[in-house]
């Protein structure tokens, strides 16, 4: 029996949410969201926080605070932009590197339990849709606006 699209979007939604909630990495005590900003330093750094704010979705206080609780935790630091006196510019630590590192290992191990947990044939159907939800997770569709509408 065919599933309409509606069904397996929701039911993919629900999927996700659930498995994200379990593998949550407990790394240096980070939020979601801070990890997720420093991901983004450690990927693409340095940024300018308004970069990071856009890149991250969230408004530029949002990035400021995410900015100043990991360069307090010695995540990232700041460096003067030379073309503007005003602006600066985030870069990772190694203790910010290796802080990412360290939660995606974490999160790598817990699926891998999950995965452990399936029966063979379970297993490879997830194993055959890896490439289908690469290229869904790196599409660049506008879910933020879409989202605001």
């Amino acid at each position: 029996m065919a599933h309409e699209p509606a069904d397996a979007a929701a039911r993919l939604a629900v999927a996700i949410g659930r498995i994200n909630r379990r593998i949550r990495p407990s790394a240096d005590g980070l939020s979601l969201g801070l990890l997720s900003a420093l991901s983004t330093v450690v990927r693409l750094g340095p940024l300018r926080p308004s970069e990071l704010a856009r890149i991250e979705g969230v408004a530029a206080p949002t990035a400021t605070r995410a900015v100043a609780e990991l360069e307090s935790r010695g995540f990232v630091e700041r460096r003067p932009d030379p073309a503007d006196g005003r602006a600066f510019f985030v870069s990772a630590t190694r203790a910010g590197e290796e802080a990412v590192l360290h939660a995606r290992a974490e999160r790598a191990a817990r699926i891998s339990r999950l995965l452990d947990a399936l029966d063979d044939g379970e297993r490879a159907a997830i194993l055959d849709a890896l490439s289908a939800l690469e290229a869904a997770a790196d599409s660049r569709d506008d879910l933020e606006e879409s989202s605001r509408a």
